[in-house]
């Protein structure tokens, strides 16, 4: 089998059992970097003799005996939203040049503990401000499967490379759907987990309140392999909760015989592409084959899910990025008579259209006398979100709908008209405002041959009841092991 179409999970084993090495495993990914990430643009960073030094040194210890985890020597690229000791860490924004951090993030201390080899920093939309992966100051990822459309965002240089066989699994995060969005886009499964379940300490923040480190891979067992790694309690990250209750991946039997679906009947309208309505409605005859019971449900909030979000998330922006003042570290302007002059001019010219844009509007909605008009009203409605979904989840054990209501669009298309973009994201924004775990896993594929993904959702901390129906689904189809370009 080709080494680059095997998943995180596989290739480990195999490293393990010496059937393969870590050594092997590098050089490919460096020859896969070498050959695709031209055209596709899914990194920022990527150090090939860093990367090799580190597999030398991963093989090493497996023959001694001393594997770290199932995932020991494998390579795994990481989001340039997450803090790595001594590599560039950017967010894809020019005001963060230059910028090497001191310490690594929670997240990247759990996978070099576990011998994972840290690949190289992925590309996004600057500072997570984006569906499509267009925004970056390093220029648009392009979709492996078609390089004149998106990949999703803001995640897309992570979703990009691990559809191309350039990364074998990635660290993503997931503020309004930019883990799951692009991993619909992309034909690859993405997992939010619960709000809480993964350190948020050295992810540079959007919105705090709804930020989530999660994995992006192959499949659905991978993910839950990865949350073994990543998940658990951290004295850094106040938010952060115990959930080692038992293995994600050692609880995977893709048993889901009783279990019931609540189907959204909002999430089916007019609005939805029909080539995604009938993948996701034929995806869900897959679950009760399996031995799940399909039950019509109503989410009324998500009609309101998008304003409420872009509230909430652009207020908790302004304040985040408030620290980037030319002062400290990154780039800093030329026009600096004053110190006045050095922030402002800083500012403006380090921060894209997009991120400005959203700045303005927090600062907007949570100055005086708008704060209870938009603001106040965005947190009350937040709180509807979460009481609507506990109501739902008294009827079923988990929420199937569309991922997104659209495949990916042609680049450019969405920056043009930017309330499309942001409606991208209707059947996303509302997990994160709840807090809960979501899993887009691939079910189909339109009429253009571009991936169609289908979400799982499901009660705050029952990730694991979510990855398990995706293991099951990826268990009975096989459009997960679809690749560009027609290899499997």
């Amino acid at each position: 089998m080709i080494i680059e179409n095997m998943t995180a999970v596989e290739i480990g084993k195999q490293i393990k059992s010496r059937k393969l090495s870590a050594i092997e495993v590098a050089d490919m990914l460096c020859r896969k970097y070498m050959a695709e990430d031209k055209s596709l643009n899914a990194y920022i960073s990527f150090d090939a003799e860093r990367i090799m030094q580190a597999a030398r040194i991963a093989q090493e210890r497996i023959d001694r005996n001393g594997a770290r985890s199932i995932l020991d020597g494998v390579p795994i690229g990481i989001k340039d939203n997450i803090c790595t000791r001594g590599e560039l860490t950017t967010c894809a924004s020019k005001i963060l040049t230059g910028f090497v951090p001191p310490y690594d993030a929670t997240v990247i201390d759990k996978i070099r503990n576990a011998g994972l080899i840290v690949a190289g920093k992925l590309n996004m939309d600057e500072f997570a401000m984006g569906s499509t992966s267009e925004t970056s100051y390093y220029g648009a990822v392009k979709n492996p499967w078609n390089v004149e459309n998106v990949p999703g965002g803001s995640s897309g240089g992570a979703a990009a490379a691990v559809a191309a066989g350039e990364a074998l699994c990635a660290l993503g995060s997931d503020t309004g759907g930019s883990i799951r969005q692009p991993a619909s886009y992309c034909g690859v499964t993405g997992f939010k987990p619960s709000y809480g379940f993964v350190s948020r300490y050295g992810l540079i923040a959007y919105a705090s309140s709804l930020d989530q480190i999660g994995p992006i891979a192959k499949d659905a067992l991978d993910c839950a392999a990865i949350m073994d790694v990543i998940s658990g309690k951290d004295i850094m990250d106040s938010t952060s909760v115990d959930c080692a209750r038992e293995s994600f991946y050692e609880s995977m039997n893709g048993d889901i015989s009783g279990k019931t679906i609540g189907v959204p009947v909002e999430c089916f309208d007019s609005g939805v592409e029909s080539d995604v309505k009938q993948s996701v409605e034929d995806a869900i005859q897959v679950f009760v084959k399996l031995g799940a019971k399909a039950k019509s449900i109503s989410l009324p909030f998500i009609k309101y899910s998008v304003p409420t979000y872009y509230v909430i998330a652009t207020a908790e922006a302004s304040s985040n990025l408030s620290r980037f003042d030319g002062v400290k570290y990154g780039f800093r302007s030329d026009l600096d008579e004053t110190l006045d002059d050095l922030i402002i001019n800083s500012r403006s010219e380090g921060f894209g259209r997009e991120v400005r844009k959203r700045i303005l509007l927090g600062t907007f909605v949570l100055s005086s006398g708008f704060y209870d008009a938009y603001y106040k009203k965005a947190l009350k409605m937040k709180q509807l979100v979460v009481e609507g979904f506990d109501r739902a989840f008294q009827e079923c054990d988990v929420v199937v709908c569309p991922t997104s209501p659209m495949t990916a669009p042609k680049l450019g298309r969405s920056l043009s008209d930017a309330m499309k973009m942001y409606l991208s994201d209707i059947f996303t924004v509302s997990v994160n405002l709840a807090g809960l775990p979501g899993l887009s896993i691939p079910c189909g594929f339109d009429k253009n041959g571009m991936p169609i993904g289908a979400q799982i959702i499901g009660a705050n901390g029952n990730d694991r009841s979510v990855l398990n129906m995706g293991v099951a689904f990826q268990k009975a189809t096989d459009y997960h092991l679809k690749r560009p370009g027609g290899s499997k």
